[in-house]
C-alpha cells in the first residue's frame, strides 16, 4: 500500500519551489521571505516554521534539486572506472539536469551570492566528485580539463538559452526561428510561448548532452 505525501512535506516542498521560482526571477539577493510568504498565501511565521532563513531555503533547494547527482556519484562509487562508466556518468547527469532546468537556471543567475555561500560550497563539493569519477584515476591535467568541461557543457545550455545565442535555419539568434523560443524558455514568459519554451529547453539539452559526450569521449587515463 502506498503512502501520501505529508502535509508539512507538501508545504515545504512548495516553498522551495515558489522561492526557486522568485529567487530565478528577481534574484536571491532582491527576494525576501516576506515575498516568498506573500506568493505562497501563508504568513511569515508559518514559513518560519519550515525555514528560518533564506539560506535555509537555498539549501533545501539544493539538497532536493540534487538528488541525481547524488544518485549518480554514490553508483559511480562502487564502479571501476571505463569508458562505459565515464559515458554513463554524463549521461545520468545531463538527464537530472534536464528535469531539474530550474535550479541550473538558479545557479546562472544567481552565481555571485551562491559562490561562498554554504549551499554554493555544498554544490561545488557534488560537482568536484562528479568530475573525478569522470576522469577517472591517473587522469592528466588535460583529462580534469574535459571532464570539468563535459559536466559544465550541460550548464552552459542555460547560457545560450538566456542570451538567446542559439542558432536555426535562418541564423544566429536574432533570427524568426530561434531567437524566440530560446528567449521564451531563458525569461520564462507564459501563454503562447509555453510549448517554444519546453520544445527549446529540451532541445538544447539534448545538443548540450552530445556535446559533453563527444568531450568526454577523449578523456582515457592511463591508469584506469
Amino acid at each position: 500500500m502506498g503512502t501520501t505525501q505529508s502535509p508539512r512535506s507538501d508545504t515545504r516542498e512548495r516553498i522551495i519551489n515558489v522561492a526557486l521560482e522568485l529567487f530565478s526571477e528577481q534574484g536571491y539577493e532582491q527576494t525576501s521571505l516576506r515575498e516568498i510568504a506573500d506568493r505562497l498565501g501563508v504568513t511569515k511565521a508559518a514559513l518560519y516554521y519550515h525555514f528560518k532563513t533564506k539560506d535555509d531555503i537555498v539549501h533545501g533547494i539544493v539538497d532536493t534539486m540534487s538528488a541525481p547527482i547524488d544518485e549518480a556519484i554514490a553508483w559511480g562509487e562502487q564502479k571501476p572506472w571505463s569508458p562505459e562508466l565515464r559515458d554513463e556518468l554524463v549521461r545520468r547527469f545531463g538527464a537530472g539536469m534536464s528535469e531539474r532546468a530550474p535550479l541550473l537556471r538558479f545557479f546562472h543567475e544567481n552565481q555571485p551570492a551562491m559562490r561562498d555561500s554554504p549551499a554554493g560550497l555544498e554544490f561545488k563539493e557534488r560537482m568536484i566528485a562528479m568530475i573525478r569519477l569522470v576522469h577517472g584515476p591517473g587522469a592528466t591535467f588535460e583529462d580534469r580539463l574535459r571532464a570539468t568541461m563535459s559536466l559544465f557543457t550541460i550548464n552552459s545550455a542555460m547560457f545560450l538559452l538566456k542570451h538567446g545565442a542559439t542558432e536555426g535555419p535562418e541564423g544566429p539568434a536574432g533570427g524568426a526561428t530561434a531567437g524566440p523560443a530560446a528567449g521564451a524558455a531563458a525569461e520564462g514568459h507564459g501563454g503562447a510561448c509555453g510549448e517554444a519554451k519546453a520544445e527549446a529547453l529540451t532541445e538544447s539539452l539534448s545538443a548540450a548532452l552530445t556535446v559533453a559526450l563527444e568531450i568526454a569521449a577523449l578523456i582515457e587515463p592511463k591508469d584506469a
